[in-house]
């Protein structure tokens, strides 16, 4: 059984929320003064879960349009996410009260989630063909 079949947009996006709440318990523990990290990196996830919909909505409209389209379309929503990345970054820089480096890893989460839900499946078949 593979780590992420069925709902994939779903599965990811609860397994980085899930991520990022392990991430805030471990900061809680670790730091003295928690709450601007917990903010950089609850700032940093939602942007990422943010643009993973509006990539996963895209690519669903981009099916369903003329070939002569689709370029415009998926190139200028491209554009648009990373605007919201550079936004979300500038704003994670400037203000005090959200660690820069916390909402930085926030971005990551998603990435975090399918590299080790990769990772997971091939480490899984390893053992399964061994035991074989």
């Amino acid at each position: 059984m593979r780590m992420l079949e069925g709902n994939y947009q779903r599965k990811i996006i609860i397994r980085a929320l899930l991520l990022a709440l392990i991430f805030s318990g471990i900061i809680l523990l670790l730091f003295p003064n928690p709450k601007e990290y917990i903010y950089g990196l609850a700032f940093g996830t939602s942007i990422n879960v943010l643009n993973f919909k509006l990539m996963a909505i895209t690519m669903e409209k981009a099916l369903h349009m003329p070939q002569s389209r689709i370029k415009k379309y998926v190139m200028g929503n491209y554009s648009i996410r990373y605007l919201i990345y550079g936004v979300m970054l500038s704003i994670s820089a400037l203000a005090d009260y959200i660690n820069f480096y916390a909402a930085a890893v926030g971005i990551l989460m998603i990435k975090i989630v399918i590299q080790s839900a990769v990772f997971y499946d091939l480490i899984s078949d390893v053992f399964r063909k061994k035991a074989k």
